[in-house]
């Protein structure tokens, strides 16, 4: 039996479709990733009666009332929201949103007298709206703002020359997209969640990966019963609002119903917040409000549960998806709350990871979150939480468990959670995996590695920012100072960059992050192209003079390094893992000095995972 039907509807029908509800989309757009010669291109297919593709919609699955009758679900739009978007941009003049969250109107002009290879359609520029030929804007004349009669006249009254009944019938092709069929693939609700993402890939071999994430999102929209529109809007005003805090003024604009509810206030806090850490998208806030309710890892799942899905019976249940709404709900609000958020983040950053340049893992994070969250709400201690939410989170940065797909992953650990508790889950997971091979060898093995968002070289990274230890050759600087200031303008190449490259020396070779360590700049300028064993020469020399200068006290000059003695030269080394062989080393012996220094790393690593 088919699950499917195939038909098609024009243009206008379907925008009257998404303005009745009857097709549910997000209320809140997430931003519009076609430019603006994409919405031409569309618009000029349209006009040719080329085809555009298929719209696709998945018939929200019915739910079994408490009066035993079925509900009637509107269909969940799965693929086309980027065509859809566009055809509300140019036919009904609507503000879209661009990658950075703010609201830009798209207008696409029309030039009724172009010949041959010349396009009727162009994304309106100062240039065009200079050009009397052309029709700056089409969306008062498609959407019925702007008769034909009224535009023809306008555009005669600019090109007296023109034939009238030729423009007339050209604006009246125009007019005409809004009676352009497209094709809509409508996938039957006895359809598993599988399924339809398997159907979707196919049909969009070269297109954007679906996630079932996407999948809960556009459940949630077209949810009014349980209150999933409302929970949509929350996740999209707070991710706006992440983005660009002077969004809560378009909300204000455009929304009072919202501003004076209580979801406003649970998420307008973070309009005024500067995170440099976290910055979660709609996937990361699903994530974390469905692992800590639910302690489920697959999003197929909370689409089910969604849908009232008694996976004993196989059937819907209007209580179980009631429930389910319910406890998405309490997920999403303790995500949002500002005391939460903030100590989560403060508690990331107290292990060192200040900034995002540190986190290579969105995954952790999200995790870590709804650990958090968990523990908060069982009511542990706060020290307890603290040390343990770091711990999981460090090891699950060091061991890549959230790398990849990592749903099963995510599930394992939740159920495995539940089941024996934290401390004890935690406790054999250190015995199995964080075992003496693993610091002595892996994370050794883990630091061989030329790139810089290396997992074991962010930790390395971390526990100095944690210790707030000076930077190479620096009294005055910390590392974390200059992670702040600069993502890689401060770091400085140990046997120099040039100095390798004049001797043959590789780019995977000369930039391996066990030759990094981050140096003031002006020090890392002066000490140039030199041997390790050259520079050091001038360093050392430049302290003897200043401890000299120090005792007599007379003024010095500081160009190799800040530091001012000799004693803490060597604890300087020795805190950015610096072997002492520096002092005598040349580019025959960098290969050894690579090898005694991610040791040293690695030896650091562990000690700061110790003392989470």
């Amino acid at each position: 039996m088919a699950k499917y039907s195939v038909h098609q509807q024009p243009v206008e029908t379907l925008l009257a479709w998404i303005k009745s509800g009857e097709i549910a989309i997000p209320e809140i757009q997430r931003p519009f990733v076609w430019n603006s010669s994409k919405v031409r291109d569309l618009m000029d297919s349209l006009y040719k009666g080329y085809p555009v593709g298929y719209i696709i919609t998945w018939k929200n699955q019915d739910i079994r009332l408490k009066d035993g009758t079925l509900s009637n679900g509107k269909k969940i739009l799965i693929d086309g929201q980027q065509r859809i978007t566009a055809l509300t941009a140019a036919v009904v003049g609507q503000l879209v949103l661009n990658k950075d969250y703010k609201e830009v109107q798209i207008k696409i002009a029309y030039n009724p007298t172009a010949k041959g290879d010349e396009s009727f359609f162009e994304v309106c520029n100062t240039a065009i709206e200079r050009d009397p030929l052309w029709v700056n804007d089409i969306s008062p004349i498609l959407s019925g703002q702007m008769s034909i009669s009224q535009a023809r006249k306008a555009y005669m009254a600019l090109n007296q020359d023109a034939d009238e009944d030729f423009i007339e019938n050209k604006l009246e092709e125009l007019k005409a997209i809004k009676n352009c069929q497209i094709g809509i693939i409508e996938l039957d609700a006895s359809l598993d969640i599988d399924t339809v993402t398997e159907i979707f890939i196919r049909i969009n071999q070269k297109g954007v990966v679906l996630s079932n994430a996407d999948f809960v999102m556009s459940k949630i929209a077209s949810d009014e019963q349980f209150g999933g529109n409302r929970l949509r809007k929350m996740i999209d005003y707070f991710c706006h609002l992440m983005n660009d805090g002077s969004f809560d003024k378009t909300i204000k604009q455009n929304d009072k119903d919202f501003v004076e509810s209580d979801d406003y206030k649970t998420i307008s806090w973070i309009a005024s917040v500067k995170d440099d850490l976290y910055q979660p998208n709609y996937l990361d806030v699903l994530r974390v409000a469905y692992t800590y309710q639910f302690n489920r890892g697959k999003f197929s799942d909370l689409v089910a549960l969604l849908s009232g899905r008694d996976f004993e019976n196989r059937t819907n249940v209007q209580t179980i998806a009631e429930e389910s709404y319910q406890k998405l709900g309490i997920g999403l609000v303790e995500f949002f709350n500002k005391t939460n958020y903030q100590r989560f983040i403060n508690l990331i950053q107290s292990a060192g990871f200040i900034n995002r340049k540190l986190i290579s893992s969105k995954g952790s994070l999200n995790f870590a979150y709804a650990l958090y969250l968990s523990l908060r709400s069982k009511g542990m201690d706060e020290t307890k939480i603290q040390n343990l939410v770091k711990r999981w989170f460090v090891l699950s940065i060091l061991t890549g468990r959230y790398s990849g797909s990592s749903e099963s992953a995510i599930e394992r650990d939740s159920k495995q959670i539940l089941d024996k508790g934290i401390e004890a889950y935690l406790n054999q997971i250190e015995q199995a995996e964080l075992d003496a091979g693993f610091w002595t060898y892996r994370i050794v093995n883990d630091l061989d590695s030329s790139s810089p968002v290396n997992n074991a070289y962010l930790c390395y990274l971390a526990s100095q920012c944690k210790s707030n230890e000076s930077a190479f050759l620096s009294e005055s600087m910390s590392v974390r100072n200059l992670l702040e200031q600069s993502s890689n303008g401060n770091v400085h190449h140990i046997f120099p960059k040039n100095y390798l490259i004049k001797k043959d020396f590789k780019k995977s070779d000369y930039n391996q992050v066990a030759n990094y360590a981050f140096t003031e700049q002006q020090i890392n300028i002066k000490l140039g192209d030199l041997a390790p064993k050259d520079y050091m020469a001038k360093v050392v020399d430049e302290i003897k003079a200043k401890e000299i200068a120090i005792n007599e006290n007379k003024p010095y000059e500081s160009e190799y390094s800040s530091i001012k003695s000799q004693d803490v030269l060597i604890d300087n080394k020795a805190l950015n893992c610096i072997p002492e062989s520096l002092d005598t080393s040349d580019y025959t012996h960098y290969n050894d000095f690579l090898s005694q220094r991610r040791k040293l790393m690695a030896e650091k690593i562990k000690a700061f995972y110790l003392g989470l």
